[in-house]
């Protein structure tokens, strides 16, 4: 595996600028599992002329056994190695670790102090949080040398509790950063610089399926087609994917459960749902805390997204996942799980489901959520300004009405008094408006004019994964084309 910063440009010049400042520094960083935080941080820091203090929290570890190790990376950092005495609380720790510093650490130089996974490091009743809080308050924010950075998978607990904290880190924080998982031209780069090289065909199957999660990339063996990769990630035995998603929600909810259900009831609705019928829906919801709080976990961890239809605010806000291992997992893992299959899976599974219908409509979907995290080069090839507000609109008539409803997977709503409506297909060739599905296009164009009331000029495109195949239709009723080269 490569060792090399992909991508991250805005975070490293924030991580720069971090650094360089000549005031003590607060940072928090958060962002699902696997996303690279710790290799971000690790990479950015460990090569530059500093103290880097690195502690990282053990999952479902005791208090003893997080400050042991907190005290042994003391001695390692500024003793070479020495033991030092055993701590028996959080305060002891912290003062062991300003004691070093003091030591080691002249007024000119730096130190940074990198706690990965603080939230597992702030056991029930450890008082480490309030401990932070007094040692930044006293000590840290006045000296020029600190640089700290607090890291976490569970983007809520680092939300609320560090960056929205109400009591003594009350807007204590100078950075934050938020990682997301990789667009599909830093997973290709990715791929590339570990000996994978695959076109944007398969770079984009393989997408479909981890989402751009580097953790899951860095397992891509060389001289496999994507259907090859995804057969070894996800359906041998003891495969990664296979049995990933459990280990996954275990690590950032206590209570996983609910929040699985969630994601379930939401992955089902192609089109987004709205919050009312996820509550009504879901059986365990109200466990371990409000609805709406989970919900908004699930979006602050990166597996969802919220919007309110474009002209639909009376019906609330709707969700859609936007994760797409857990599409994926959901849709060709789970129910594996749970038959006698998934004890003699046999090689080409994957690459036979490929010929299913099935296939088809989870790929469609699954791209649909890909062009929504690549709405910025989308923009750029349609020549739409960033002002312009992205959104979804759908029409759904009423029992018994002749009526036709209508389904908009993306638009764009400009300020040049003009809306671009843009249709998203993914087919292996290139796709075909014959007469059947120009007559869709004009319904549709129709049906949004007169329900939405809007007297905007309206242009529609295409998001074709393969373009299109030029004909009459295509000059009548495209203005525009996408496609998947101009994602990457």
């Amino acid at each position: 595996m490569a060792l090399t910063l992909i991508g991250r440009e805005e975070e490293q010049k924030s991580l720069q600028e971090f650094y360089d400042s000549n005031r003590p520094e607060f940072m928090a960083i958060y962002g699902r599992r696997r996303v690279g935080k710790t290799f971000l941080i690790k990479q950015y820091f460990e090569k530059k002329k500093c103290f880097f203090f690195s502690i990282t929290g053990i999952q479902n570890g005791k208090m003893p056994e997080q400050i042991n190790r907190f005290v042994i990376e003391i001695g390692r950092i500024f003793y070479k190695g020495t033991q030092l005495k055993e701590q028996t609380n959080w305060y002891d720790t912290f003062d062991l670790l300003m004691d070093a510093i003091n030591k080691f650490v002249s007024k000119k130089q730096k130190v940074v102090l990198f706690f990965d996974e603080f939230p597992w490091m702030a056991t029930h009743r450890s008082k480490l949080l309030s401990v932070l809080e007094y040692f930044w308050n006293q000590y840290w924010s006045t000296d020029t040398r600190i640089k700290l950075v607090i890291c976490g998978s569970s983007a809520s607990w680092i939300l609320k509790k560090i960056i929205n904290n109400k009591g003594g880190l009350h807007n204590r924080i100078t950075r934050k950063i938020q990682l997301q998982p990789f667009n599909l031209a830093e997973t290709k780069l990715f791929l590339s610089l570990n000996g994978v090289k695959l076109n944007n065909n398969h770079v984009t199957h393989l997408y479909m399926v981890t989402g751009g999660i580097p953790y899951y990339l860095a397992h891509a063996k060389k001289g496999l087609s994507a259907p090859q990769l995804i057969e070894n990630l996800a359906f041998t035995q003891n495969s990664l994917l296979f049995k990933e998603f459990d280990n996954l929600f275990s690590s950032l909810f206590d209570d996983a459960e609910p929040y699985v259900e969630i994601l379930r009831i939401i992955a089902a609705h192609r089109y987004g749902v709205g919050q009312e019928d996820i509550i009504k829906k879901a059986k365990l919801i109200s466990r371990g805390g409000r609805a709406s709080d989970k919900l908004k976990d699930l979006e602050e961890a990166g597996f969802i997204i919220s919007f309110t239809p474009y002209m639909h605010k009376k019906r609330g806000i709707y969700y859609r996942v936007m994760d797409e291992y857990t599409l994926f997992y959901l849709k060709w893992i789970e129910p594996l799980r749970k038959t006698l299959q998934k004890e003699s899976l046999e090689k080409g599974y994957w690459e036979k489901i490929q010929e299913s219908g099935t296939w088809y409509n989870w790929a469609g979907y699954t791209f649909e959520s890909i062009c929504y995290k690549h709405i910025a080069q989308i923009r750029k090839k349609l020549e739409i300004s960033p002002s312009a507000i992205a959104n979804t609109w759908r029409y759904t008539s009423q029992a018994k009405s002749e009526e036709d409803g209508t389904q908009i997977d993306l638009l764009f709503d400009r300020r040049d008094n003009t809306i671009t409506i843009c249709e998203i297909k993914y087919t292996l060739k290139p796709f075909v408006i014959d007469k059947k599905y120009a007559k869709i296009l004009e319904n549709k164009h129709k049906v949004f004019v007169e329900k939405t009331k809007t007297n905007k000029q309206i242009f529609i495109t295409m998001i074709a994964s393969s373009g299109i195949k030029d004909n009459s239709y295509v000059n009548e009723h495209i203005s525009g084309v996408v496609t998947l080269d101009d994602l990457f």
